[in-house]
Order: structure tokens, then C-alpha cells, then sequence
């Protein structure tokens, strides 16, 4: 999920204006008939963008977490369950469908190769943001890793992990909570999804520091990019599916109590903090990555 992070500040004006936001419940469809409804919800809308003028400066210096009360860690929420309702209906009207189809037809050798692939050429990024954060013998095995994966199998396998180079996930939102910068609140963006004010900045400096990105944008190569942020989109969502009984109750609540969750456990990890023993929806997806990684080293 590349270039499209350009357009999130776009997409976030997009998301506010767009009829698709009437689309709140599992079953409403917009008709000729439902203009009364879709007024209302459009106050709705009206009424949480009102809300922002309550939020205060010290509201966005908070380090956001699963633990603290809603509105502290999420004072913006009336806006964010509005574009979460928006993502939600661009989820079940399009992603999810186009997932679906692409998990039952797509050779899962296939998919996991691929899903390789784009994680091989996302670990000098990885590396850089290691680099950054002082932590020089991990980044020297992650670049070790990817040196070991590219010649061996151009990134469609990972053999480097066998020899114990294991993989670990980077950002610039990492970083800057490594060296104690708050978070801010949660945010919920239009199509990207779960955020916050800090990791927000992931994705206009990803655009330019993953090398996939950048070697397609400056060779002339803007459709196949294009088309890379789509698969890896469809590629993702589909590697949700199975994890989609997790959520229960209120889904909004559940993900952003997840993804802060994890973000908050990933930094304590990286600063050899105790982390604790904590449990995440994407634990499972993890491990089935890891199998498929191994599945396709074997191979």
C-alpha cells in the first residue's frame, strides 16, 4: 500500500463529502427513497465535524494506547468512526469481493511468493530505519537478508531465514516512538485505515524510501506501480480473511484497541522494554506468513 499514501490527506476531504459515507449498516443501500435518511446521517457527519473544535492541543501530545480511556486516546472519534463507516462499506462493496476471488483462485504458492517478493524489496527500508534508531547489528542482518534472498531467488523465496536472519517489520512511526516521540491520538484514515498522528507520516516517507517505489517512479514505470500498491492491497486483504471471526462487538473498538496495541508492543520490543505477553488478531496471520515463507524457501 504505496503510492496511495500521496493521497490520503485528499482522500480524507474525499471521505467527508462523499455520499458513500450513507452507507452506515450492513444493508443500507442509497435510493430515491432514502433521502430522508441520508439527511440524517449527513448531520451526523455535520454534528462530528462540530465536534473537532473540542479537541484541545494537549489532546494531540498524547502517546496513545489500548489501556487509556476513549477520550483520551481517541478524541477524535466521532470523525473516525465516520470514515471507519466509509471503509468499511468501500470494504464490502469492493475489497473484500475482489479478495475473496483472488484468494480461491490465486495458487497460494503463488500468493505467498509474491507476498515474499514485496517483503524482500521493503528490507532496506527496514534497514535504514534500524540504522536510524542505533541499532546497527540488526540492520546489518537485515541487509544481510536481503542480499541472501535477492541472489538466490530474486526475493520469491526466503532462505535467509533458515540461516536465521528473520525478518522485522520498520517505520518511520516506529522509529520516532523508539526515541519517545507521543503518538497522538488514533486516527482512522479514509481507505488506508488505522493510524495515528505520528504513523500517519509512514506514508508519504515510504513512497520515497521503499525501493520499489522509487525505482518504478523514476524509470517511467508508473503503471506497474500503480498496479504493485493494488495487488498488494488485494494480497493483504486477503490475508485477513481467516482473521475476520476474531472481531466481535463493536469492530471499530476492536481494531483500534489492536492496532494500538501492537504498535505500542512493537517499539517496547525494539527498546528491549518487557513487552509482556501480549496477543494479537494478526499473531495467526504471522504464523501463516512464517509457513508460507518456509513453504516457499523449500521449494
Amino acid at each position: 500500500m504505496q503510492h496511495s499514501h500521496y493521497l490520503w490527506a485528499s482522500l480524507l476531504s474525499l471521505g467527508l463529502v462523499s455520499p458513500a459515507f450513507a452507507e452506515f449498516t450492513d444493508s443500507v443501500t442509497v435510493t430515491a427513497e432514502s433521502s430522508e435518511e441520508s439527511t440524517a446521517v449527513k448531520h451526523s457527519r455535520l454534528e462530528a465535524l462540530k465536534e473537532l473544535k473540542n479537541v484541545k492541543a494537549k489532546d494531540l501530545k498524547v502517546d496513545a494506547h489500548a489501556a487509556q480511556p476513549e477520550e483520551e486516546k481517541d478524541p477524535l472519534q466521532p470523525l473516525n468512526r465516520q470514515v471507519y463507516a466509509f471503509n468499511d462499506m468501500m470494504d464490502r462493496n469492493i475489497l473484500r469481493p475482489i479478495a475473496v476471488q483472488y484468494k480461491e483462485k490465486v495458487p497460494s504458492d503463488v500468493r505467498g511468493s509474491y507476498r515474499l517478493f514485496r517483503k524482500n524489496m521493503s528490507e532496506p527500508w527496514n534497514a535504514a530505519n534500524q540504522i536510524a534508531q542505533g541499532r546497527f547489528s540488526r540492520a546489518a542482518k537485515t541487509l544481510a537478508r536481503t542480499t541472501i534472498n535477492t541472489v538466490t531467488t530474486l526475493g520469491l523465496a526466503d532462505p535467509a531465514r533458515r540461516m536465521g536472519f528473520t525478518s522485522e517489520e520498520e517505520s518511520l512511526g516506529n522509529t520516532l516512538g523508539y526515541y519517545g516521540i507521543p503518538s497522538g491520538p488514533y486516527l482512522m484514515l479514509p481507505i488506508l485505515g488505522p493510524s495515528t498522528f505520528r504513523n500517519s507520516l509512514d506514508y508519504v516517507a515510504e513512497a520515497y524510501g521503499r525501493p520499489i517505489n522509487y525505482v518504478m517512479k523514476n524509470n517511467d514505470h508508473e503503471g506497474v506501480a500503480w498496479g504493485n500498491t493494488v495487488l498488494g492491497a488485494i494480497d493483504t486483504r486477503a490475508n485477513l480473511l481467516d482473521a475476520e471471526s476474531v472481531l466481535q462487538g463493536d469492530r471499530y473498538a476492536a481494531i483500534r484497541d489492536i492496532y494500538l496495541q501492537r504498535q505500542k508492543f512493537e517499539i517496547a520490543q525494539k527498546k528491549g522494554e518487557d513487552a509482556g505477553a501480549i496477543s494479537f488478531i494478526d499473531d495467526d496471520i504471522d504464523d501463516q506468513d512464517s509457513q508460507d515463507d518456509e513453504q516457499n524457501s523449500a521449494d
